[in-house]
């Protein structure tokens, strides 16, 4: 069975091949900002990942089906909450340095949507969604790290301005939950979702590349 991640993110793949799984990738293209305008106001941190997964996940399965008739499709989302605000990818270097005034030296919530989308014959089976969240310490770095970090342009391209298994790592104290939904994909949520579409993970494992 092949498992389609619906993102371009290159640490969701990096987690599931190192636990086995040479996923297909297959990138959603998602207008975000208008599944988060239908939303509206009063939605919250897990309805709006959660949303915003299952609609990537949607968006390929409605385009590879014919193409890959058995298969699981994983969307995914994440976005930090901020003092009292989801953010996702910074705008801007002035933004992302904004966040990092915000969240040096303090602790923030990091959410990630998961969205599985079972097609079967071509056809799309069943759709499961859940999310998970994990508290994350920051240290406080140097005018001159930070600067650097900027610089670097990794902050640009993840949620919350910062990465895990990067070169933000070097400026996170600690995780309280799930380190891999920090990456950006949580192993154990994505486990039993799939157990909920009546995969095992032995089943992905078979699609891995033997070395």
């Amino acid at each position: 069975m092949r498992l389609v991640l619906a993102s371009a993110s290159p640490a969701r793949r990096a987690v599931l091949r190192a636990a086995g799984v040479e996923p297909l990738v297959e990138v959603s293209d998602l207008d975000e900002d208008a599944v988060v305008a239908e939303l509206g106001e009063g939605a919250t941190p897990e309805d709006t990942v959660s949303a915003l997964a299952l609609a990537k996940a949607r968006t390929v399965a409605a385009r590879i089906a014919s193409a890959e008739p058995d298969c699981v499709i994983v969307g995914a989302d994440s976005m930090l909450w901020l003092e009292g605000e989801l953010v996702g990818k910074p705008p801007s270097v002035d933004a992302a340095r904004g966040r990092w005034d915000q969240m040096a030296g303090r602790a923030a919530d990091l959410f990630t949507g998961h969205a599985l989308v079972r097609v079967v014959g071509g056809a799309v089976e069943r759709e499961v969604t859940g999310h998970a969240r994990t508290a994350v310490a920051f240290a406080e770095p140097t005018t001159a790290e930070l600067e650097a970090y900027l610089a670097s342009g990794e902050p640009m391209a993840v949620a919350g301005a910062f990465t895990l298994d990067g070169l933000g790592g070097w400026f996170v104290e600690g995780v309280e939950g799930d380190p891999s939904n920090v990456v950006g994909l949580s192993l154990p949520l994505t486990r039993r979702l799939l157990a909920e579409i009546g995969v095992g993970v032995d089943a992905l494992w078979a699609t891995a590349p033997r070395s």
